[in-house]
């Protein structure tokens, strides 16, 4: 057995010994104050251009329930903003698909619309999971998917699909031109 296997069995240890009612506060919580992101950041490095960035996060003033969300999952970042309040955050592969996912799959929202978030940022998970976002078409099936995630008012994106392929006409088009035979 692997250690990733072995690592995956204890966190699914842990999963299984937090109480209950205290596993339904936390999905009731997060119901109400968490969110599942994914950002598209520009690396010209990356070999199309960009990164995927995948984010669990819950923020609150107090951070009590912060603190024991933390604690239960044993994993992410509690950190206080400027503004005061407290962010807790997952964002490593492994937490997020052996704990975050198996968690709320297990204790699920009671909201639509969470329960709509949650299923678009597993199934972006699962693709990156399989290395699917090194291929162009796993890369803009994530984006496309990116784009239903966390719709309507508020929402703020720095880049968006748009961006995206602004930027593969761009580098297929210094691809071109750099194919064209130059005279002497």
């Amino acid at each position: 057995m692997s250690n990733n296997a072995s690592h995956a069995d204890n966190q699914q240890e842990r999963l299984e010994k937090i109480p209950a009612s205290m596993a339904s506060y936390f999905s009731g919580f997060v119901d109400g104050e968490g969110s599942f992101n994914v950002a598209l950041i520009p690396r010209k490095e990356y070999r199309f251009g960009w990164k995927i960035y995948l984010t669990f996060n819950v923020a609150q003033k107090d951070p009590s329930t912060l603190k024991l969300i933390q604690k239960y999952f044993g994993a992410g970042r509690l950190e206080q903003r400027k503004d005061k309040v407290w962010n807790y955050s997952i964002n490593d592969y492994e937490s997020l698909n052996n704990i975050v996912i198996p968690f709320f799959e297990k204790y699920p929202f009671l909201s639509e619309l969470k329960r709509k978030n949650f299923a678009i940022f597993k199934e972006i998970v699962e693709i990156i999971g399989k290395d699917g976002h090194f291929t162009k078409d796993g890369l803009e099936e994530v984006i496309l998917l990116r784009e239903k995630l966390n719709e309507g008012k508020g929402r703020k994106r720095k880049y968006s699909i748009i961006d995206y392929k602004k930027s593969q006409e761009s580098s297929e088009t210094i691809r071109q031109t750099s194919a064209i035979p130059m005279k002497i």
